[in-house]
């Protein structure tokens, strides 16, 4: 049986693990806003810039990683504390591919250069600020282990998708208007997708901590009144 003291130790162990967690989201919730402001200001600096700070979200996977392999390898946990670092592990995956689509933003700022956006980013920037609020509710359920703030991530990705699909019937009907605009259309469209992605990744997150919670994983895609 483990001492109290052994358990205070692991207990800051995984505490340090979540600090990292939180702190990888946070650059990840910058990240997002600066690819925004760097399309809307047509910014080439600033989207040079998020690689730099892709590279430090990265950086910190790859510790959070380390550390959940020594946990499990030295304390050999179980039930609840071994679903925590195994869900760490894999929400340090999701919140560096959301890092990896705010980059995606950047680069299409780049190929763009000095070309203004067709359109007003009225949507787009909807969907990145309900993308960091997502992230931000995700991982405060993860910190709380609240399965109901976790349901409520994945409703809320249905915001997200609506935009999305509002944005894709706006840029088909620009580019019917007006055929020669297509590639600089497509720019916000990928934009967009990278936006609908990140929602994604939150909702996984969500699934996550459900997981440690329960033990079991599902996938929450159901709006509230489909549980009516």
């Amino acid at each position: 049986m483990a001492t109290t003291s052994h358990r205070l130790h692991f207990d800051q162990e995984l505490h340090d693990l979540q600090d990292n967690l939180l702190r990888m989201a946070s650059l990840v919730d910058s990240a997002i806003a600066h690819a925004l402001q760097a399309l809307a200001d047509q910014d080439l600096d600033l989207a040079r810039q998020i690689a730099i700070e892709d590279a430090r979200i990265n950086e910190i996977r790859f510790k959070i990683e380390e550390q959940c392999l020594l946990l499990i390898a030295r304390e050999q946990p179980v039930a609840t504390d071994l679903r925590a670092i195994v869900a760490a592990l894999n929400i340090a995956g999701e919140i560096e591919r959301m890092g990896d689509h705010a980059a995606g933003i950047a680069k299409t700022v780049l190929r763009m250069g000095v070309q203004a956006p067709i359109m007003p980013l009225i949507d787009l920037n909807r969907m990145a600020d309900e993308s960091r609020s997502m992230l931000r509710t995700a991982l405060d359920a993860c910190v709380k282990r609240d399965s109901e703030l976790a349901q409520s991530v994945a409703w809320r990705d249905d915001v997200i998708d609506g935009l999305y699909q509002d944005v894709f019937r706006q840029i088909v009907g620009l580019i019917a208007d007006d055929p020669a605009i297509t590639t600089r259309a497509m720019y916000l469209l990928f934009a967009g997708h990278n936006l609908e992605r990140i929602g994604d990744r939150c909702v996984n997150i969500a699934e996550r901590v459900i997981f440690i919670n329960s033990g079991t994983m599902k996938e929450l895609s159901a709006g509230p009144d489909e549980h009516l």
